[in-house]
């Protein structure tokens, strides 16, 4: 996994995409500074005047049509950017007025953001929906990476559930966590039928996950891949990690007979050794697959954007052919058979590990495409973007029923619904830990979960 990572990283580096803007590199005796206007949910502001000042340097820059612009600084230190609020587009102020002008810190060799929010004059002064910061300095994790990330994008959380104008905000939180919902299921499911045919709880699961959004990172940023292409490439690199961990670890574990909580410690010691190797190649920074923001249209009470649609689309898609897969293949029932009872199974001439073979591999190419649809939705990816959902996926398969995909996929729903509505009463960056709140109240009350069946231990 780590060579098949530094292969792909050495690949990246060779074709880096350009900025949006007008290129800016760092180097040893350059920084960056990337300035981006938005209106949250909405989209790009252009035209947007901001003046650079500080280290005996004044610089003017305007914001693009993709409403970003690149400022190159020759000298580290404190700059204050200002913007020109005379600038903005009509009706409209800075949703934060106060932290204009704001100071950001450079440092040689990498690249610094600011993110100016704009929104209706009528909600200047306004909090953040967000959770996000306004401002603030961030490293470049690699060339190519975006450094100046939509505001949503740290928060990790979706423009869906905001309550833009004209919208019904529970009505929007609903639609928010459907969509989220039907993702996470997708991401979930792979989860479960591992455990299904092999009874192992698989904790680097979400490191697939993370894969999946990474590898489409790199399709899109650095090899000007279109979307769907690097979909595409990111479900067949899951596939080709699926095949790896199961031929080169698992499948040798399993003939030597060690035990399924040693596999699961394996498991751990796997995903943090995927996490870190995340983190030296991409680094901490969020990393954004597309650089625009999705426009959103309004259907009734509630807003949604086209990307959000079309990755449900393609969500629901796929695991209705998981479905059909299971319930009218011949691999789907010898896939059944091997996860009611394995050595009746193998009696009675079905090739277990051959089908345990196949369902890893579809198992990491659900988790990637998973991962590529999820970080589309969440505006971003990262090094721990897979890990920091594991618990949600988790509490998913055993709120649906471990083993059972379709309870998986119930699982899943209940907790997006759950996640998102939350908001309404909790912060929004305490809004996963209702996930685990469900986790210890399915395990107290129904072990089992939804479609799952009860078993005597003992």
């Amino acid at each position: 996994m780590l060579a098949l990572l530094t292969a792909l990283t050495t690949l990246g580096v060779a074709g880096s995409a350009q900025a949006a803007t007008t290129p800016c590199s760092p180097d040893d005796a350059t920084a960056c500074l990337n300035l981006t206007a938005t209106v949250p949910g909405t989209g790009p502001v252009a035209g947007v005047a901001l003046t650079v000042e500080g280290e005996g340097t004044t610089v003017a820059a305007t914001t693009d049509a993709a409403g970003k612009a690149a400022v190159p600084l020759t000298v580290a230190g404190e700059y204050t950017v200002t913007v020109d609020e005379s600038t903005l587009p009509a009706g409209t102020a800075l949703k934060d007025p106060a932290a204009n002008p704001a100071t950001v810190t450079v440092a040689l060799g990498r690249s610094a953001g600011r993110i100016v929010q704009v929104v209706p004059a009528g909600e200047a002064g306004a909090e953040p929906t967000t959770g996000a910061p306004t401002s603030g300095t961030t490293a470049s994790p690699a060339p190519g990476a975006s450094a100046d990330a939509d505001a949503g994008a740290e928060a990790e959380a979706s423009a869906e559930a905001s309550a833009g104008p004209g919208t019904n905000r529970y009505a929007q939180l609903l639609l928010a966590g459907t969509v989220f919902g039907v993702l996470l299921a997708l991401a979930s499911l792979g989860a479960n039928l591992i455990y299904g045919t092999t009874g192992l709880s698989n904790f680097a699961h979400g490191e697939l996950v993370t894969l999946g959004g990474m590898t489409a990172f790199m399709a899109v940023q650095w090899w000007h891949l279109p979307l769907w292409l690097a979909i595409v490439v990111a479900t067949a690199a899951g596939g080709l990690a699926g095949w790896l961990l199961n031929t080169l670890l698992f499948a040798p574990l399993r003939r030597r007979g060690v035990g399924i909580t040693q596999q699961m410690i394996v498991t751990i010691g796997l995903s943090l050794a995927l996490l870190s190797a995340f983190l030296f190649f991409f680094g901490a920074q969020p990393a954004p697959i597309v650089s625009g923001i999705s426009q959103r249209m309004q259907l009734g009470p509630v807003q949604i954007s086209a990307q959000s649609l079309i990755s449900v689309a393609i969500a629901l898609v796929v695991l209705a052919a998981v479905a059909f897969t299971l319930a009218r293949t011949r691999l789907g029932r010898a896939t059944r058979a091997v996860s009611d009872n394995p050595a009746l199974a193998a009696a009675t001439g079905i090739k277990v590990e051959s089908v345990i073979s196949r369902v890893w591999v579809a198992s990491a190419a659900l988790a990637s495409l998973g991962g590529v649809l999820l970080a589309l939705y969440l505006n971003t990816t990262r090094f721990n973007f897979g890990s920091t959902l594991l618990l949600l996926m988790f509490a998913a398969i055993t709120l649906g029923g471990l083993g059972s995909p379709l309870g998986a996929v119930l699982g899943a729903l209940v907790i997006g619904l759950v996640v998102e509505l939350s908001t309404l009463v909790l912060p929004s960056d305490m809004r996963y830990a209702s996930a685990l709140v469900i986790l210890i109240l399915v395990l107290l009350l129904r072990p089992q979960g939804i479609l799952g069946r009860a078993e005597r231990i003992g």
